[in-house]
């Protein structure tokens, strides 16, 4: 069993509250699904789905999050969400992670965690400025004193996202001055039973080593079954 009683309980108590927080304090933000209310005439399941698309938001804004940080503690040094990444960037760290991240977009080259990493912190870090954009991490893991910082992202995203995503964790190494684990994760693969493919991907990220989604990321956190487990929670 990779998850304990007490990480279960956690994370029904998690759920339960934030199910009963959307429920108290949900209303709509607008009443006015002209061309919705057309396709399905029924005021009622227009209703609905407004409730259920706002639920999947709350979600997707904060569970994943916490759930992480339940399934990582017992096994890392230190577990944090909402983290702010302090460090400096300079114009040619910049332009190095602009470099690598529009040829990759291009085709020029092929996803590569390991030299795109090194090329990052062999620029020149002089005169580096504070930055606002891009600090923060969604979740933050150490384990085994390795350092490990994840963007939690939604499953469908456009080409934008997954460039400025690839972008972000270039940023996260050259802050930090020295070798972390920067990874972009999903936390479901919505075409599931089928592998992840998306048209938008083209190849920027390199999966299973910067890129973790649904199973690869919970069990990566929890131990092999734990995403088998978490979904099984009721």
């Amino acid at each position: 069993m990779a998850l304990t009683e007490k990480q279960v309980e956690e994370i029904k108590k998690l759920l339960r509250t934030k199910l009963n927080e959307k429920l108290t304090k949900y209303t709509r933000e607008t009443t006015s699904m002209p061309f919705l209310a057309k396709l399905m005439q029924d005021s009622e399941k227009v209703a609905a789905y407004s409730f259920i698309h706002s639920l999947s938001t709350t979600l997707g804004m904060s569970i994943y999050e916490e759930v992480s940080k339940i399934i990582a503690r017992p096994l890392s040094q230190e577990v944090e969400r909402n983290v702010k990444l302090d460090g400096t960037l300079s114009q040619i760290q910049k332009q190095v992670i602009n470099t690598i991240v529009n040829e990759l977009r291009e085709g020029k080259r092929k996803a590569n965690n390991k030299n795109e990493m090194n090329e990052v912190l062999k620029a020149d870090s002089s005169n580096g400025k504070a930055q606002k954009d891009n600090r923060v991490v969604d979740f933050y893991m150490k384990r085994n004193d390795k350092e490990y910082y994840f963007e939690i992202k939604t499953v469908k995203p456009n080409i934008d996202v997954f460039t400025k995503s690839k972008q972000k964790l270039l940023e996260w190494v050259a802050r930090k001055q020295k070798p972390i684990h920067a990874i972009l994760a999903f936390p479901y693969n919505p075409y599931h039973p089928a592998p992840y493919s998306r048209f938008t991907e083209q190849g920027v990220v390199e999966h299973e080593t910067e890129f973790l989604i649904a199973e690869e990321y919970w069990d990566f956190l929890g131990g092999e079954g734990t995403y088998k487990e978490v979904l099984e929670i009721n």
